[in-house]
């Protein structure tokens, strides 16, 4: 699994900046890549969340994943953002194209790390 920057973006400025990543399967999912912020985080509903640490060279590396559903919990998802934080997360990739749970679902096994799933 990896980060694929949209080489069609590279010159917009436009916000959010959109990139994508390759998931196990192969598939390509385009998000928007937001700055960690509890405030953002709230406003999102029915989408594939990504918490994301970048090395020192600007390679990705996904802290975590999650689904975010229709009805937001302010508990909950500053308890996630607490944790992916602790990972060093500082971007949040957001994945808005699927329009089904189950899509979702799938999308998120798919860009799950092996380790992160073997710890669940």
């Amino acid at each position: 699994m990896r980060e694929e920057r949209l080489r069609a973006t590279a010159g917009l400025r436009s916000t959010p900046t959109l990139s994508s990543w390759r998931g196990h399967s192969g598939r390509r999912y385009i998000v928007g890549v937001h700055p960690l912020d509890l405030s953002e985080l709230l406003d999102v509903r029915d989408a594939v969340l990504l918490a994301v640490r970048r090395d020192g060279d600007g390679t990705a590396h996904v802290v975590d994943v999650a689904m975010a559903g229709s009805e937001p919990s302010a508990e909950t998802r500053t308890r996630w953002m607490d944790k992916v934080r602790e990972f060093g997360a500082s971007e949040l990739h957001i994945h808005r194209l699927a329009d089904t749970h189950a899509k979702r679902r799938a999308i998120l096994q798919d860009l799950r790390e092996v380790e992160a799933s073997q710890a669940s």
